[in-house]
């Protein structure tokens, strides 16, 4: 069935670019976040889900530790059983959590079932570290357990994930939140490299050194909080935090194009690169996503205009992920060197 025949409003799924992985699958240049912090509960973004199907969209970013992969994988059984979209067509991500480092396995085929699917296009290591910390906690919380990276130990992890794809239930696996140091190690300790990684990207978070390190390293970059995140918990706001979609730059830009800021942040991530998975729940901010991949590219000049409003500004620090004596920046081995104890 044509897709404009359940949806006049859709856009065209074969009108979104894919990138080709290192493994030589195809994966949609724009995906849809499924974290909908405090804000959205699970039957929202489950209807969120619906909605960016039947408008075009084909590649879905979940994670065990959202919460809603049950209530997701309703949706994508419904649009599979209605003819709207075959299995083959989609993308689905999903990530490992933290305390389910020694139970990879485990985890992956208890996201299947709640999703109601046979295999996962993506499987990530969500964080780096076995810290975990309970739904809607403060800033202040930490687990008592916490510990720094050990690569030992991720290394136990990733011998898992590289199963999951001997055992068919994955076909891709990926990591996020990483650093080029550990990044380093496990390029040299894996069997099976590393497809993707997930990462904070917006333009005042742009993460050049990084950036380069993966594409040279042929791990694609996926972009998460793509505009900034304005609605991320609050335990991960600052004073100095700044707002991409409030720069000068681009809401110039935005004007020029009759766009919001938030579809220019959108665009620059596809153009420069990345998959960006922005998140929304309304219907006009799901199009207006969607068809910033599929028309009215950036000029090359506003490209490089917001490529010089980097701010260095990490948004998402994940205090609550570090261990005694930790700062927010020793997760991020910001000198160039793996913290230990």
């Amino acid at each position: 069935m044509q897709i404009n025949q359940l949806n006049p409003e859709a856009i065209d799924p074969n009108k979104v670019p894919k990138k080709i992985l290192n493994n030589g699958t195809m994966m949609p240049v724009i995906g849809l976040g499924t974290f909908g912090s405090d804000h959205y509960d699970n039957e929202a973004i489950a209807k969120a889900v619906r909605d960016a199907i039947q408008m075009g969209y084909r590649h879905i970013d979940c994670a065990s530790v959202y919460g809603n992969e049950k209530e997701i994988g309703v949706a994508l059984a419904e649009v599979i059983s209605e003819g709207i979209v075959n299995r083959e067509d989609l993308w689905i991500t999903s990530k490992v959590w933290n305390d389910m480092h020694d139970h990879v396995i485990e985890s992956c085929q208890k996201s299947l079932a709640d999703l109601q699917l046979n295999y996962l296009d993506l499987y990530l290591v969500h964080w780096p570290f076995p810290n975990s910390h309970a739904k809607g906690v403060s800033v202040e919380s930490r687990d008592k357990n916490a510990r720094p990276y050990i690569h030992e130990d991720y290394m136990k992890t990733w011998r898992d994930m590289e199963k999951l794809v001997g055992m068919g239930l994955v076909k891709s696996i990926g990591t996020s939140n990483m650093t080029i140091p550990k990044m380093e190690l496990l390029l040299r300790d894996c069997e099976i490299k590393p497809a993707c990684n997930e990462m904070e990207l917006h333009p005042h978070f742009q993460q050049p050194e990084l950036f380069q390190y993966l594409l040279e390293h042929t791990i694609q970059p996926i972009g998460f909080s793509p505009i900034g995140s304005p609605n991320r918990p609050e335990r991960d706001k600052t004073p100095e935090d700044t707002t991409p979609i409030e720069d000068p730059v681009i809401v110039e830009i935005a004007r020029n194009h009759n766009i919001h800021p938030a579809v220019v942040c959108i665009k620059w991530a596809a153009q420069n690169g990345q998959i960006p998975i922005p998140f929304s729940v309304k219907h006009e901010k799901l199009q207006g996503n969607l068809r910033s991949v599929t028309e009215d590219p950036l000029t090359d000049a506003e490209m490089e205009a917001i490529k010089n409003v980097d701010k260095r500004c990490r948004l998402i620090k994940g205090q609550v992920f570090t261990w005694k004596g930790a700062t927010w920046e020793d997760l991020w081995d910001e000198n160039g060197v793996i913290k230990a104890y």
